[in-house]
């Protein structure tokens, strides 16, 4: 059974959820891909992991690096978990391009190449954005591009922990 609860963010209402293992989404309210792995039958009710996440989004629109992790409970495709995976590894206040991350795949999957634009379609489809911080993901040149969330939610995000950008015109 899914949990959900709402928070209010300085960038906007989240709709988070979760279930008795962790946070299974975490969706800016109008964002591309709204609640999409939502459970039809859920229940709005404050659990332990939804106070969890709100405690560690507290914290992170205060402009501190949270020093405690919100476990999670990811759906998706295996190539999809696993560039969430490399996701959760881009430190606070740093970027990695589409390209890095496909490399890293490729690696992993011990293949000579992998798509970036593979690799952006999972990124645009993180259930769990903010905490699996797919705004630190930018284009090759360094560019702002591609958030569910709307550019100007991403680039408040990096803003907030002194990440260098630029945005694509």
């Amino acid at each position: 059974m899914q949990y959900t609860s709402y928070y209010s963010s300085p960038l906007g209402n989240i709709l988070l959820a979760a279930d008795e293992i962790g946070l299974t989404g975490l969706w800016f309210e109008g964002q591309k891909y709204f609640a999409l792995r939502l459970d039809k039958e859920h229940e709005e009710r404050e659990i332990p992991m939804l106070n969890t996440a709100k405690r560690w989004l507290d914290e992170y629109f205060a402009g501190k690096e949270p020093d405690f992790s919100v476990p999670l409970h990811l759906t998706g495709t295996d190539f999809q978990k696993d560039v969430w995976e490399i996701l959760g590894t881009i430190p606070y206040g740093h970027t990695m391009t589409y390209g890095e991350i496909a490399k890293c795949m490729a690696a992993k999957k011990g293949v000579s190449h992998m798509s970036a634009q593979a690799v952006g379609g999972a990124v645009g489809h993180n259930p769990v954005s903010v905490i699996v911080p797919c705004h630190r993901v930018v284009g090759a040149n360094g560019s702002l591009t591609g958030y569910a969330g709307g550019i100007d939610k991403k680039e408040k995000l990096l803003a907030l922990e002194k990440a260098g950008m630029k945005v694509q015109v």
